[in-house]
């Protein structure tokens, strides 16, 4: 059964303005899939360069192949030649109609230096995450335009039991995951999918011949998701100079295997230079690199809190990529070691904070770090959520609420994509 991407409107807008489209995501997370029902829907050609007779062409003469093939088009696995970039530059500086070129990529190709300046402003750039829950129970996801639009007290929800939560956060969000039901499948197609990777998309952006050190790279990340990013810890852990586990970092991240989370400052200067925190974007994934059964993060609490955390950065960052609001997410972390797991801005700079806790009850502890946040934002603080595994929303004082955590997925509306 298909089931609708809630970013699919997004493309559309954005292929009504914009002559060059890109559809950027991990592998597997459904790029291909919703680019070929595209293609039916709006009459596009479609070149996949895993063709090997359609990647040869390319790599010969990607002008002489842009230039005799019709138009408007769909190129799918783009990261596999580069070189198509430039040549796509030249055939938009000549005739700037929308919608031209929709481009998917399982790499993000704009962290080399040589192509993030070819398309600039010519682009537009879209994210496809794995499978949102709220995508899973068709439906388009708004709780974060509820929480900015101040109507956070008008959600209606349904109870979830926590052995629900648990299977959601341990299966992870990957289409093809989706379909098993037998962790041993799981942990195979787990397996296979990141080989894939190592073996080919990171050959693919980059020179690196060693790719036998990047799974225990990622294991000890994995370890240390939703921390912050130590690098002379990690470098000594690695026995790797600084210059290569940077390298190495960049790959996993063009990659979309991780990600860094900044953490958040008045001063927008502190962003780019105050440690951030690293995770992993997908808690399926997640689990598997942390080598835990279903049995075990259900019966131990520390790793059950830490998936959850991830599992609630990738909703949020997934509901983000298509809210009216299209906020910043950050993180907050005092210089008295007061936290906030995740904070989110708008483009007004008006603030919502969240913590996550895997617990049934709630106390005026756990928003400390909120209490903290509102009076450093002070007026801009618009509300302080903590997400917990409970059945209720109760108000902790002006503009604090407790929310049980599957208010994420049960806020929304029907879908409105076409496919």
């Amino acid at each position: 059964m298909y089931i609708k991407r809630n970013i699919a409107a997004e493309i559309l807008d954005a292929l009504s303005t914009s002559p060059v489209v890109l559809l950027n995501g991990a592998r597997q997370t459904g790029k291909s899939t919703l680019a070929r029902k595209l293609a039916v829907w709006r009459n596009y050609e479609y070149f996949t360069l895993d063709d090997f007779t359609v990647l040869n062409a390319v790599l010969k003469d990607p002008v002489a192949f842009l230039s005799n093939i019709k138009k408007p088009v769909i190129i799918d696995e783009v990261q596999r030649a580069v070189q198509l970039f430039p040549a796509i530059k030249i055939i938009v500086d000549n005739n700037r109609i929308p919608g031209q070129f929709l481009l998917t990529g399982s790499a993000n190709v704009f962290m080399l230096p040589r192509l993030s300046e070819s398309l600039a402003g010519r682009m537009e750039i879209i994210s496809l995450w794995p499978f949102s829950c709220d995508e899973l129970n068709a439906i388009k996801g708004n709780f974060i335009d509820c929480v900015f639009n101040q109507e956070l007290e008008k959600i209606r929800f349904d109870d979830t039991s926590r052995d629900m939560l648990l299977k959601k956060i341990f299966w992870g969000g990957y289409p093809e995951i989706q379909k098993i039901s037998v962790e041993r499948r799981r942990n195979a197609w787990f397996n296979s999918y990141l080989t894939t990777i190592l073996q080919r998309d990171v050959k693919d952006i980059s020179r690196i011949e060693g790719v036998h050190e990047f799974p225990r790279l990622l294991s000890l990340l994995a370890s240390r998701s939703g921390s912050l990013l130590n690098m002379s810890n990690l470098s000594r852990n690695m026995g790797m100079v600084m210059m290569t586990l940077k390298r190495y970092l960049a790959i996993l991240a063009a990659t979309f295997l991780v990600r860094r989370l900044p953490a958040w400052f008045r001063n927008v200067g502190k962003r780019l230079i105050k440690m951030p925190k690293i995770y992993l974007n997908d808690s399926g994934l997640l689990a598997y690199l942390l080598g835990i059964n279903m049995e075990q993060l259900s019966s131990e609490p520390q790793i059950a809190g830490q998936l959850l955390e991830s599992f609630v950065m990738q909703e949020l960052s997934k509901q983000a990529s298509w809210s009216n609001v299209l906020p910043q997410v950050y993180f907050y972390r005092s210089t008295a070691g007061r936290e906030v797991d995740f904070v989110l801005e708008n483009r007004s700079g008006y603030i919502v904070g969240i913590e996550v806790k895997m617990t049934d009850t709630v106390t005026s502890q756990d928003f400390k770090g909120l209490d903290e946040m509102a009076k450093v934002t002070g007026k801009n603080f618009l509300r302080g959520i903590v997400l917990y595994t409970g059945s209720q929303m109760i108000p902790f004082g002006k503009n604090l609420f407790a929310v049980p955590v599957n208010v994420l997925w049960q806020t929304g509306r029907e879908q409105d994509a076409p496919f």
